[in-house]
């Protein structure tokens, strides 16, 4: 007579255990990835969704895979308040603008003032914008411009590669909030140099990029 062992019932289940699990670790991670504001959080997220759907591989996919993927992540970041001050980078050329108003600010803004400072060394460049008189607990945007400020309030947006991808880290993006006193302050890394070809920072409204608040020309 033969006789048949029936598997433990947690043995049984482990297969849809283990699914549930693979699944929320996919989800929780798509989620991560989507926490960020501004157009390249939208490509981040775009790209984690490539990720996670894995029958139809995508440029997005391969961009977001294995360790070239965790550096573009790297590179995408828009921003650390606590990161060292681009006027404080060892060996580094470090050039610095003051923020004028501009007439397309939005109403409010009349006190807003501030410097920012761009420094070139052995990391890359290094930019830091330092603002008051913005609005508490606004959140704001800045960009490094291709020209001068007195030429189309900084014209476009300084590219490393021209007619390139508009979001980091072939842009340089900075991502802030006010805090209660109305004072901003990131700093944000990108691996290759300006030279002196990003003349001008512009910062705005994160909401509204055409209403630009102020502008700085580098003093190279």
């Amino acid at each position: 007579m033969s006789h048949r062992t029936t598997p433990p019932a947690a043995t049984r289940r482990r297969p849809r255990t283990l699914l549930a699990v693979t699944c929320l670790t996919v989800t929780c991670t798509a989620a991560l990835l989507s926490g960020c504001g501004g157009e390249s959080s939208e490509k981040t997220s775009n790209a984690a969704a490539g990720t996670a759907a894995s029958a139809s591989p995508s440029k997005s996919t391969d961009e977001m895979s294995g360790m070239d993927g965790m550096k573009d992540m790297k590179d995408m970041a828009m921003g650390d308040p606590s990161a060292t001050p681009a006027d404080k980078i060892p060996d580094a050329d470090v050039v610095k603008g003051t923020f004028e108003l501009l007439d397309t600010r939005p109403p409010g803004m009349d006190d807003v003032k501030g410097s920012a400072w761009l420094a070139q060394g052995p990391k890359g460049t290094t930019v830091t914008v330092s603002l008051s008189g913005l609005k508490p607990g606004a959140t704001y945007m800045s960009h490094l411009h291709a020209q001068s400020c007195s030429a189309k309030n900084g014209g476009d947006h300084f590219q490393f590669e021209k007619g390139g991808a508009t979001t980091p880290p072939n842009e340089v993006h900075l991502m802030f909030t006010a805090d209660k006193s109305g004072m901003g302050m990131t700093t944000v890394n990108n691996d290759r140099k300006t030279g002196e070809d990003a003349k001008a920072i512009v910062v705005h409204p994160s909401e509204a990029q055409d209403n630009r608040i102020a502008c700085a020309d580098f003093e190279f």
